[in-house]
């Protein structure tokens, strides 16, 4: 007698649905996703002064290094960087960049045994 939870084997793709679903890497797929479409929207330097945080019912939130920045992209760039998202991260629904002042964290040191590259004797200037 077979159990009645039982209703024949699972195919490969409900199987990976469900690992996805419970690892959580939908949503980094989708954050990854959200901040390169961030970085290229703002571009540089922007993108080393801000750091994209979570969207809550629609709501972006986005860190920015100084106030000055903050004026800047909510008065003037908010528009433009809402239909940039909204074309480059289709996975992501954002309605509206809530922006706040707060520490961006610096890059990454390089990794260890790896040294800046100097440039040679014959390129400085003399």
């Amino acid at each position: 007698m077979s159990s009645p939870k039982f209703r024949g084997p699972k195919s490969v793709s409900d199987i990976l649905g469900e690992l996805f679903a419970t690892r959580g890497y939908g949503r980094l797929r989708a954050q990854t996703e959200l901040e390169e479409a961030w970085n290229a929207a703002v571009g540089e330097p922007g993108c080393r002064q801000t750091r994209v945080g979570e969207v809550r019912r629609g709501v972006l939130n986005v860190t920015v290094a100084h106030s000055t920045l903050l004026e800047e992209l909510s008065a003037y760039q908010k528009p433009q960087l809402l239909a940039a998202l909204r074309q480059n991260a289709p996975g992501t629904t954002v309605h509206d960049i809530r922006f706040r002042v707060g520490p961006i964290d610096a890059p990454a040191p390089p990794p260890k045994g790896k040294r800046p590259s100097r440039p040679a004797a014959s390129d400085e200037p003399s």
